[in-house]
């Protein structure tokens, strides 16, 4: 297929690691759900059957040697659409809970923006979290939103869609750290001047594995949200700083 086609069309991208019993489902549901999506899946370092499985389903697999986390992955999925010529990419996560079928409500935003995120806190759905990691969401939704001189409630959403403009930044630059892959990337696209929006979603419960919550975690999650916004903070201060220079 061309460039020139591509361009109409729409990669959505699948990380996965050890998702062997989610990834086959999750690929059947985006190819069922238009047939203007074409679903790639960044194998992660998988030591299960996760890219014989995405395969199976219909998928193209990009395996990575060793597991990069997801912004790794992300990023590689990001530099394939650059490549190959997509005028959207969207992740959707690989273990069910991004509901397929929103897809093209999350896709819509980037009629009036660069980055399109698919919201959990947005009164749609009864997704909800509680105690400090609630905290976190809202303390980091608040910074962000000031930034984005918009109104944001999820900043760490996963699932996001992404025009031209904002594959390129990707490409650019996209961190691995923890939460790099939402909040550091978010923060750094709009220094570069993409702007971002948000709609809706309902949330599904995992179809395999337990979530990662609990107070310890919780509160863990908490300080790492806040470390995680301070390093983007810092590295924009330390870009500056070099434009300075330069």
């Amino acid at each position: 297929m061309s460039d020139t086609t591509r361009i109409d069309r729409v990669l959505v991208l699948v990380p996965a690691w050890n998702e062997e019993r989610s990834v086959g489902d999750t690929v059947r549901e985006i190819r069922a759900a238009s047939s203007r999506y074409d679903v790639v899946v960044i194998d992660d370092g998988s030591t299960d059957d996760t890219a014989e499985v995405a395969r199976a389903a219909g998928a193209a697999v990009l395996s990575l040697p060793f597991n990069l986390g997801v912004g790794g992955a992300m990023r590689t999925g990001f530099t394939y659409a650059a490549r190959e010529g997509y005028g959207a990419a969207i992740q959707v996560d690989a273990d069910g809970q991004h509901d397929p079928v929103d897809i093209d409500r999350v896709l819509a935003g980037l009629e009036h923006a660069d980055i399109s995120i698919g919201a959990r806190f947005s009164d749609v759905g009864d997704y909800s979290v509680r105690g400090p990691r609630r905290w976190a969401m809202i303390f980091l939704a608040s910074v962000v939103s000031r930034i984005a001189k918009t109104r944001l409630t999820d900043v760490t959403s996963g699932f996001r869609a992404a025009n031209t403009r904002a594959i390129a930044q990707y490409v650019h630059y996209y961190p691995a750290e923890y939460l790099g892959d939402t909040l550091d990337s978010l923060v750094a696209a709009l220094h570069a001047g993409l702007t971002v929006t948000q709609v809706g979603v309902a949330m599904r419960p995992r179809a395999h594995g337990n979530p990662s919550q609990g107070p310890l975690g919780s509160t863990v999650y908490l300080l790492r949200s806040v470390f995680a916004l301070l390093l983007a903070a810092m590295r924009r201060t330390g870009s500056r700083r070099q434009e300075e220079r330069a």
